[in-house]
């Protein structure tokens, strides 16, 4: 265990430069939701424009749920869905111009989207004991890193 005091990196002589990061992430669904999905009859309304809209949030809120990551200047946040047979793939690219990536901001926004879409379909993924048995979440990963080109 570290002996050392708990701090934010000192990022004070960086150079202000480009910065760019693409995370991706899945949720699994039953073939039933996402036919819902597909054709608009969720119950709650749209899954992927509230998850867009909770995604952009989250990426802007990153420094608040993250203990000692940096307040980062977004200047774009672009979030997509792809429906897949047996899921919804989210991908979330953050820009900034900063001294510091967005590497947390993407991962943050597509895990508060895919638990967004989660909630709003969950009711139709419960089994007759209110379990998940086939709904999860996995492969949440930075896809792509770019730092000075635009």
């Amino acid at each position: 265990m570290s002996k050392d005091p708990i701090k934010m990196v000192d990022i004070g002589e960086k150079d202000v430069v480009f910065r760019s990061a693409q995370a991706i992430g899945f949720i699994k669904l039953s073939q039933k939701t996402i036919n819902e999905i597909i054709n608009g009859t969720i119950a709650k309304g749209d899954p992927l424009t509230v998850a867009e809209i909770a995604c952009i949030q989250a990426v802007k809120k990153t420094p608040d749920l993250i203990p000692l990551c940096h307040n980062i200047p977004i200047s774009n946040v672009d979030v997509n869905f792809i429906i897949l047979e047996d899921g919804v793939e989210v991908r979330c690219q953050v820009n900034s111009y900063y001294k510091t990536g967005v590497e947390m901001e993407a991962l943050t926004g597509v895990s508060i989207a895919l638990v967004t879409i989660w909630d709003m379909v969950k009711y139709l993924e419960k089994n007759s004991e209110g379990q998940y048995p086939a709904t999860y979440i996995n492969d949440i990963h930075v896809l792509e890193k770019k730092k000075g080109v635009v």
